[in-house]
């Protein structure tokens, strides 16, 4: 028989990166990002914000509260946790991170 035929023919895929702010950082190697994205109604047409939140593997914990961070996606390393922090892109202040209404 011919191997084509059973191997499978689908694109390999690219692991997602994503954008957001980390609003936890109370777990060991953990922290919670908040990724939001603005997009157009399909039927009203009204742009709405709408958000989610993902757990990310930080080794050393080295990413605080109110950090934008860059996260990429994972193999599964837990029930809940599939990516792992690529980038600290911006760093925030702890006095400022209290400023921060994250946890909305």
């Amino acid at each position: 028989m011919n191997k084509d035929k059973t191997q499978n023919n689908k694109p390999e895929s690219r692991p997602k990166k994503l954008s957001g702010v980390v609003v936890s950082d109370k777990m060991q190697d953990t922290i919670v990002v908040k990724v939001s994205r603005y997009f157009k109604h399909a039927k009203y047409g009204k742009y709405i914000t709408q958000s989610k939140k993902y757990k990310a593997h930080d080794k050393g914990n080295t990413a605080k509260i109110g950090d934008k961070v860059e996260i990429t996606e994972c193999r599964p390393l837990s029930k809940d946790k599939h990516f792992m922090l690529t980038s600290i892109t911006a760093s925030t202040k702890k006095e400022d991170a209290d400023d921060l209404n994250i946890n909305e």
